[in-house]
């Protein structure tokens, strides 16, 4: 899988922007986004743009604050109930209110008279710092002063039309947070477990690797067998012509995909893994948009592979099985028009132009584009990408990295209290707490976890608002998740932030 692992690589960071042009970052995190949402009035926080003003790694530093969006439910609220603050990520905080509605916000809050908020990342929908982003002033998007961001909120926060100080650490601040923000939640509670009373980190990556080929490992472990074997070969065989340095061969494989065009042979690697997905970019839904309800699901990454392994295909298509075969050694490619048939009818309709090769639509190599300085989610995320999703680089003196080994909790155990889950299928799992080759996890009510069998990239954050009729693996994930934050709760009262419980 050499081929398909260029994705994982650089052709994947490189190109992160292409996906915002199609469909949006925030569609990959979190599939409920496809659903209606009912407004929720945007509320701004003045937010200090350097929390750090002393570190040198922000220099020169500046003194100002920005307004960051941040929307509430208070409809479960009663006095002396917990806050639920659901992180963002990367994504419009307009893109999560499901969580407020159906999903576990709204569960966690019914279940325990809270209030729910959800807090717009920096650089992200309409909370950013500055005009533009420059490099000069993307420097302020790290994880560091992201989750110093949380705390701060927590701090100060105040909510129209609710009565009282809901402040921390005075009032229970549990966060959420999926995915990059399930890694914020975790990084939240190591940091300023003296403010933030818990948490859940969902999917959470707490390493940091780079490249992630692991990516497609539970693809290969619980997708279709035929289909995963039939696209194993096919790449196998790109493999060889690649290293073989068969350019006849390369050009005529581009023109069985209609990318005949696309010069860059990276270019070439993403864009047919498209319908596989991978770390960084990919315009349609993918393995790591199924979801368990299927009102949230997608379908996209079973109808490539029911398409791939057709057997009833025209011969105008199976003919390309064969049309490789001279440079192979006879060896045909088995359900290589197949596959072609179907990345041309999915996704070169993307770029109706024709032309492939452009930045605006499958080519990655005009610098002018990636120069670009506007405001923008694929931006930031490059930004994030590149320079250390879980905040400064090991090779930084100046600040420590906020990377956990994954060998340990993620929590400040003299403060606050966390509870990691992780998912089976997830694509992200060989970076999370239960990543393949971790010792057996034991829970404790102190620091609780869950493997929820079966399940893919954060699906617990997902709810229908009927727990009794979800399939039972999500709802005893959700009963779980309730009972623990009981339990949390029944020990605020003895809790000293700062001095352990």
């Amino acid at each position: 899988m050499r081929f398909l692992s260029v994705l994982a690589g650089f052709v994947g960071l490189a190109s992160a922007m292409l996906k915002v042009k199609h469909r949006g970052l925030d569609q990959q995190s979190d599939p409920l986004n496809r659903r209606e949402s009912a407004a929720y009035p945007a509320n701004t926080i003045d937010m200090p743009i350097d929390h750090f003003p002393h570190n040198p790694r922000y220099a020169p530093h500046v003194t100002g604050t920005f307004k960051q969006r941040y929307f509430f439910d208070s409809s479960y609220y009663k006095p002396g109930g917990p806050v639920y603050l659901y992180i963002s990520g990367e994504t419009s905080g307009t893109n999560r209110f499901s969580n407020l509605q159906t999903g576990i916000i709204q569960i966690l809050m019914e279940a325990t008279n809270g209030l729910g908020v959800i807090i717009e990342d920096r650089y992200y929908g309409k909370s950013y710092p500055f005009a533009n982003s420059t490099t000069d002033n993307l420097r302020y998007l790290t994880t560091e002063q992201t989750i110093a961001d949380n705390a701060y909120f927590a701090q100060h926060a105040t909510f129209p039309g609710v009565e009282g100080n809901l402040t921390a650490p005075g009032t229970p601040w549990i966060l959420y947070g999926g995915s990059l923000a399930g890694g914020e939640t975790a990084f939240s509670l190591k940091e300023y477990g003296d403010i933030l009373f818990g948490g859940i980190a969902s999917s959470a990556p707490v390493k940091t690797v780079l490249p992630y080929p692991e990516w497609y490992d539970p693809i290969q472990k619980y997708g279709p067998q035929d289909c995963i074997s039939s696209v194993n070969a096919i790449v196998e065989k790109i493999d060889y012509l690649v290293d073989s340095h068969k350019e006849e061969a390369i050009n005529e494989l581009k023109a069985i995909f209609g990318l005949e065009k696309l010069k860059d042979i990276r270019d070439f690697a993403m864009t047919i893994a498209f319908p596989i997905g991978g770390p960084m970019n990919y315009p349609k839904d993918t393995w790591q948009e199924l979801n368990w309800y299927p009102a949230y699901s997608a379908p996209d990454f079973f109808d490539f592979c029911s398409n791939v392994t057709n057997i009833n295909a025209p011969a105008s298509v199976t003919a390309f099985d064969n049309a490789l075969a001279k440079y192979t050694h006879g060896k045909p490619w088995v359900n290589l028009g197949n596959y072609a048939d179907f990345f041309k009818k999915a996704f070169l309709p993307l770029c109706p132009s024709g032309d492939y090769d452009s930045t605006s639509c499958f080519g990655t190599q005009n610098a002018s584009f990636w120069a670009d300085e506007s405001n923008g989610p694929g931006r930031s995320y490059l930004y994030t990408s590149n320079n250390g999703v879980l905040g400064p680089s090991h090779a930084e003196s100046t600040t420590p990295s906020l990377e956990l080994q994954i060998s340990e909790q993620p929590t400040n155990t003299a403060a606050s209290i966390s509870k990691l889950i992780d998912l089976p299928i997830d694509p992200w799992l060989g970076l999370c707490y239960h990543a393949p080759g971790t010792p057996v996890r034991e829970s404790s009510d102190l620091n609780p976890e869950y493997l929820i069998a079966g399940a893919g990239h954060h699906w617990d954050s997902s709810g229908i608002k009927n727990i009794p009729a979800e399939p039972l693996f999500i709802q005893q994930a959700h009963l779980w998740e309730i009972k623990t934050v009981q339990k949390w709760l029944r020990t605020f009262k003895d809790w000293k932030p700062g001095h352990g419980k």
